[in-house]
């Protein structure tokens, strides 16, 4: 039995292994680009996309008269264990590729040509029966094929992310309730404002998270209208009039995302502000976790000599020679997952600039780096919530203290005062170390009443007004 099949390109001739479904241009692209040593196969979505893909157009290819109702039954036959994880590993080119996805495209016209000879009772390389382009890819270019597929993994990728998501922010909005009756002092530009719960602080931390879940829906529905049916450059070359339409409907149909056709597929082929949009969302996505987690940090200081304000759950000795110390190593590591988000975005945005004419070929590298800003923005979510957020705990009486020696209380003061004797009265606590409190009542501004009123810091989270008295 021969260990190697012939197969012939325009460029010539090549031994492909026997046993392997890709076929000789699979083949040259795997010797051509070895960049990153990461294949296709490490995004399975991507893979998946581009089985319901080919699936939908042989549907819609034999539904129109133009493929054999066999070979069509056999190619979906194929990508359905394509669908069911199979066949994975036969999908072996680089992630980033010269030629506009096309390396990727052929990966899966040969893999699901060569299993579909196998399933009509064919050896690998009959290329006479079922071939790669001539019915896997008929009606098809790269140049629709592979944004479809790339749009429409991206759109099956997003919905994990969500999710990960709004776990995050249901810890949140739970640690909101939790210390909603914990006093502490508000800050701004690192100084002491006005009073604040620390639930008040952690709800406000949800709703952040909660306004990028909406803002990735916005992008999800954009991501959603494909150029499939555009072949080369969005003017239907080759395919059938029916068959943009057809094949949209059969995509939707076997994916369950509701993608649709774009209005205009010239425009569509060649644009990449959808992906510009996107990639923009998950880089205010790591900007709003990485926010939240230096307040974290910050929040968690000390333990004595620091803010002190909450504790953080250990996950890790902090020293190698510090004993006892204990760092706040979950929010350092998703504040370097934002980093790499924020440069993943220049690169997606450097892609989508340099297309030229009909076509972006440089999409490639905009989809890997749009696949691993999802997938580490998903974990760091995940591990965010699950080893941080929900371990966190409240030094009730460090909170209370810091409230009530704040120089920041004499804000409620300036609706009764005015802010010139308020500023008079801060400037004389900050100098002599004495209260607020104490000041007030030694000058006879205020009776202890109306003190205890002003400064009560339950009343000062919430809105109120004094007037004057005349």
């Amino acid at each position: 039995m021969s260990l190697t099949r012939i197969e012939h390109d325009l460029l010539g001739e090549r031994e492909v292994p026997a046993e392997r479904y890709y076929g000789i241009q699979t083949l040259r692209a795997a010797e051509n680009y070895a960049f990153t040593g990461i294949p296709i196969s490490h995004y399975p979505r991507l893979i998946y996309a581009l089985a319901y893909i080919k699936k939908a157009a042989a549907m819609a290819n034999a539904e129109l008269g133009l493929l054999n109702p066999d070979l069509a039954q056999a190619i979906g036959a194929a990508c359905d264990e394509i669908l069911e994880g199979k066949l994975l590993t036969e999908f072996i080119v680089d992630v980033i590729q010269g030629g506009a996805g096309t390396s990727t495209n052929m990966n899966a016209n040969e893999v699901i040509a060569n299993r579909a000879l196998e399933i009509l009772g064919y050896e690998k390389g009959r290329y006479d029966v079922l071939h790669p382009l001539n019915h896997v890819n008929l009606s098809q270019s790269t140049n629709d094929v592979y944004p479809t597929a790339l749009r429409l993994s991206l759109s099956m990728k997003l919905d994990g992310l969500r999710r990960e998501m709004e776990g995050l922010q249901a810890s949140l909005r739970r640690k909101g309730k939790e210390f909603a009756d914990v006093i502490k002092m508000g800050r701004t530009q690192l100084q002491d404002a006005v009073p604040m719960t620390l639930g008040q602080e952690f709800e406000a931390y949800a709703v952040m998270v909660g306004e990028d879940i909406l803002r990735l829906e916005e992008a999800q529905s954009l991501i959603r209208e494909v150029n499939i049916g555009a072949t080369a450059i969005g003017t239907g070359l080759n395919a059938h009039p029916d068959y943009a339409g057809l094949v949209v409907e059969r995509l939707r149909q076997l994916s369950g995302v509701p993608i649709k056709g774009a209005q205009n597929l010239v425009e569509a082929t060649q644009d990449a502000g959808a992906y510009v949009q996107l990639s923009g969302v998950l880089k205010r996505v790591a900007v709003k976790l990485s926010k939240i987690c230096n307040d974290l940090r910050l929040l968690s200081s000390g333990p004595r000599a620091g803010l002190g304000e909450i504790n953080l759950p250990a996950a890790t000795p902090g020293s190698s020679i510090m004993p006892g110390k204990i760092n706040p190593v979950i929010p350092e590591v998703v504040n370097q997952v934002a980093f790499e988000v924020i440069g993943n975005d220049i690169t997606v945005t450097l892609a989508a600039e340099a297309g030229q004419l009909e076509l972006n070929a440089f999409m490639p590298v905009a989809a890997f780096n749009l696949f691993q800003s999802m997938d580490i923005l998903g974990r760091a979510c995940r591990t965010l919530h699950e080893k941080c957020v929900d371990g966190i705990t409240a030094n009730r009486e460090v909170c209370r203290a810091q409230v009530e020696n704040s120089i920041g209380l004499v804000t409620a003061l300036n609706p009764l005062l005015g802010y010139e004797r308020s500023s008079e009265i801060a400037q004389e606590a900050l100098k002599s170390g004495r209260s607020i409190y104490e000041i007030v009542l030694e000058k006879g501004y205020l009776s202890r009443a109306e003190l205890e009123e002003a400064l009560s810091p339950e009343n000062m989270t919430r809105p109120r007004f004094y007037y004057p008295k005349a």
